[in-house]
C-alpha cells in the first residue's frame, strides 16, 4: 500500500501524508476557537445591524451571518420546512456508481464506490453536506478506516461552518480556524461541498444571504401581531384626574388602569375617573396575516422554485403534484453539484488511496432514473421483431422491471390458438356467388391450360435430347470454329424438321393460352 503514496497529489495538487490521515483536523476542543456554544444574533435583529452583519461576512468575519443563518433555520418555521424539503428531497434520491470500463480494474473500484454510498448513514451523511444549500458551503471531514489494510471512510463528520473562513486575497482558499491561526485543510480529508444559488463569493452563493431580509421584516410583523392578539377585543382605559393632582396620585391613576387590561380590578380616588372607549378593530388582523403569507411565499419561491406545495392556494395541490415539491430543474442542479463535489473529493481520493492514480474512475450519478413508456416499448418491439429486430430478453425484462426467472421457475407461455372442431362454413354473401363462379371456372381453365403445358415440355425434351446429348463436351473439345459448325451440322443431318416445327408451334399456343388464362372470362 505505502508504494501508492509516492507522488501522489490530492485534487489541489497537495502531497498527501499518510500518517496525518489517520488524525482528525477539526475536532473541537475546550481550548480551542472550535466550540459548540454559540451566540444567537437574531435576538434583538434590526436592519442596521443585519446590513453590518452581512457586510463584515465578505469582509472576513462570517461568524455572525453564519450564526445567524442557523438561527433562522431555528426561529422560522416556513424557512426551515422549505430548506429541509430541498434538502431531503435531494438526499434521498437514488445514486448509482458506474465503472469507468470493463476490465477487472475499473471495476474493483467501482465496487469500492459502492461499498461506501452503500452505507446506512450515507444519506444523513449527504444531507448534511447540503447544509450548503442555505450557508453557501458546507465541509465534512472525512474520517478513514485503516483497520485492516484498506482505506475506507468509516464516517463522514459535518462540521461546523463557522469553525471556517477564507483566505482575505481571494476570498475562495477555505482556512480552518486555530488558536495559533487559520490553517489550510489537509489533503484528501475533506469533502467541500459549494452550493451555488449565484455566482460569486462562496459566502454569498448560499440562500440564507437573500432569505434573511424576509426573516427580519417577518419577525417584525409577527412581534406587532402578537401585541395586537395581547389587546385585541379590549377598550381604550383613560385615565382622568383633577389638575391639582400630585405625581403621586398620577402614578396610582397609571397602575389602576393598566391593572384592568390584567386583573380587571382597580380602585382610584373619587377625584379621579377611568373612561373605557371601545376601539374599532374589526378585521384589522387580517393585514398581519397577508403580511405574514406574503413573506413566505418569497422564501417558498426562493428555496423550492415555486409556492404550489406549501400553500394553500387554488389548484396547488395539482400543481404541486407536478412539481413534485421542489422545482425540478432545481433538484437537477443541487444533484449534479452535489455528485461532483462526491467525485472530486470522495471518490478520486477513495480510489487514489487504495488502487494508486488512475487515468479514469467510476463515475457517481445522483438523480431519478430516466421515465420510459413502456406500453410504447412493448407495442414497438412487437412490430420490429417479425421484421427481424433482434432484441435481447434480458433487456427487455431490464426495461420492464421484471427479474430473470430462475431455472426451476414455472414461466409463462404465449396460448395455442384454438383449433376448429367441425366448424359451419358460413357460404359467401349473395353478391360475391358471381365473383366465386369466375374464380372456380378460371381454376379449373388454368389447372388444364397447365397439364398441356406440361405435355408440351415432356413431348419437347424427348425430341431434342438425342440432339444435345454430349454437345456441349464436343463443341468444347473443338479446336477452331470450323470444327465445331461440323459438329453441330453432323447432329442435325437427318432430322425432321416437320416434327420439330409441329412441337414448337403447339408449344406457343400452350404458352399462349395459360398468358391469357389469368384475364377475366365475363
Amino acid at each position: 500500500m505505502a508504494e501508492h503514496f509516492k507522488g501522489l497529489t490530492d485534487q489541489w495538487g497537495q502531497p498527501i501524508e499518510k500518517q496525518a490521515l489517520v488524525q482528525e483536523q477539526a475536532a473541537p476542543t475546550s481550548s480551542s476557537v472550535r466550540r459548540h456554544d454559540a451566540h444567537h444574533p437574531a435576538a434583538g435583529l434590526s436592519p442596521g445591524r443585519l446590513a453590518r452583519i452581512l457586510r463584515n461576512s465578505i469582509d472576513g468575519d462570517p461568524e455572525d451571518y453564519l450564526a445567524l443563518a442557523e438561527d433562522m433555520e431555528e426561529r422560522d418555521l416556513h424557512y426551515s420546512s422549505v430548506l429541509a424539503t430541498r434538502k431531503v428531497q435531494v438526499s434521498g434520491l437514488p445514486v448509482t456508481v458506474e465503472a469507468a470500463g470493463d476490465d477487472p480494474a475499473s471495476i474493483a473500484h467501482a465496487d469500492l464506490i459502492r461499498s461506501i454510498v452503500e452505507r446506512e448513514a450515507f444519506e444523513i451523511e449527504l444531507k448534511d453536506m447540503l447544509d450548503a444549500i442555505g450557508k453557501g458551503f458546507s465541509f465534512t471531514e472525512i474520517i478513514w478506516d485503516t483497520s485492516e489494510g484498506q482505506w475506507q471512510p468509516r464516517e463522514l463528520k459535518w462540521r461546523d461552518p463557522r469553525w471556517f473562513t477564507f483566505d482575505e486575497i481571494d476570498g475562495e482558499t477555505p482556512l480552518l480556524r486555530d488558536i495559533a491561526g487559520d490553517v489550510p485543510l489537509k489533503p484528501f480529508s475533506w469533502i467541500r461541498h459549494q452550493a451555488k444559488a449565484k455566482s460569486g463569493l462562496p459566502i454569498r452563493g448560499g440562500l440564507a444571504r437573500a432569505a434573511a431580509w424576509a426573516f427580519l421584516f417577518k419577525a417584525f410583523t409577527m412581534k406587532d401581531w402578537a401585541i395586537f392578539c395581547e389587546a385585541y377585543g379590549q377598550p381604550l382605559r383613560l385615565g382622568k384626574y383633577d389638575a391639582g393632582a400630585s405625581e403621586t396620585d398620577k402614578a396610582v391613576l397609571l397602575e389602576a388602569v393598566t391593572n384592568i387590561g390584567v386583573d380587571y380590578a382597580a380602585i382610584v380616588p373619587t377625584s379621579m375617573t377611568v373612561d373605557f372607549i371601545k376601539a374599532d378593530i374589526a378585521g384589522s388582523h387580517e393585514l398581519y396575516e397577508k403580511r405574514a403569507d406574503f413573506l413566505d411565499r418569497q422564501i417558498s419561491k426562493l428555496v423550492l422554485g415555486q409556492t404550489a406545495t406549501t400553500d394553500a392556494i387554488a389548484g396547488g395541490h395539482a400543481v404541486g403534484k407536478v412539481h413534485d415539491k421542489v422545482r425540478g430543474d432545481i433538484e437537477e442542479a443541487d444533484a449534479r453539484q452535489l455528485a461532483g463535489t462526491l467525485m472530486r473529493d470522495m471518490v478520486r481520493p477513495a480510489v487514489d488511496l487504495n488502487f494508486g492514480r488512475q487515468k479514469k474512475y467510476p463515475v457517481l450519478k445522483i438523480g431519478r432514473p430516466e421515465e420510459e413508456d413502456i406500453s410504447k416499448l412493448v407495442d414497438n418491439v412487437v412490430k420490429l421483431v417479425p421484421l427481424g429486430l433482434r432484441v435481447g430478453a434480458a433487456t427487455m425484462r431490464d426495461k420492464i422491471g421484471i427479474p430473470d426467472p430462475s431455472p426451476d421457475e414455472e414461466v409463462l407461455v404465449a396460448r395455442a390458438p384454438a383449433q376448429s372442431t367441425g366448424a359451419v362454413k358460413v357460404p359467401p354473401p349473395a353478391k360475391d356467388v358471381r365473383q366465386s363462379a369466375h374464380s372456380m371456372s378460371a381454376n379449373r381453365q388454368t389447372d388444364a391450360i397447365d397439364d398441356t403445358a406440361d405435355d408440351q415440355s415432356s413431348e419437347w425434351a424427348e425430341l431434342v435430347g438425342p440432339i444435345i446429348s454430349e454437345l456441349g463436351d464436343q463443341i468444347a473439345a473443338a479446336q477452331t470454329i470450323e470444327e465445331a459448325q461440323a459438329i453441330l451440322a453432323a447432329r442435325f443431318v437427318g432430322m425432321d424438321a416437320n416434327t420439330l416445327a409441329e412441337r414448337l408451334a403447339k408449344a406457343v399456343f400452350a404458352a399462349r393460352l395459360s398468358g391469357e388464362a389469368d384475364e377475366p372470362l365475363f
